[in-house]
């Protein structure tokens, strides 16, 4: 996975309809760094999602599959950097 590349500029970037994205520093793993991804999604969005087959998984899978099996559907995503 590619990892510490260039911020991309921003006039390159083409918009995508029904999403809208929002970063912020959370300070995760390093300081002054935008490092929280939030995606909004419209309400008629689709969204599915891949998981472990282990018997055993982490909280956020667990959650994950609840809420993507849900009649409420998902309205936004949030994407961080990983474990400090």
């Amino acid at each position: 996975m590619p990892v510490n590349l260039p911020t991309p500029v921003a006039s390159s970037l083409l918009p995508i309809d029904g999403m809208r994205l929002g970063t912020a520093e959370a300070n995760i793993k390093k300081p002054d760094r935008k490092d929280l991804l939030v995606m909004q999604l419209n309400p008629q969005a689709t969204v599915a999602g891949v998981f472990t087959q282990n018997r055993f998984c982490a909280a956020p899978v667990i959650v994950a599959r609840e809420h993507l099996a849900s009649a409420k559907g998902v309205r936004a995503l949030v994407v961080n950097t990983g474990k400090p």
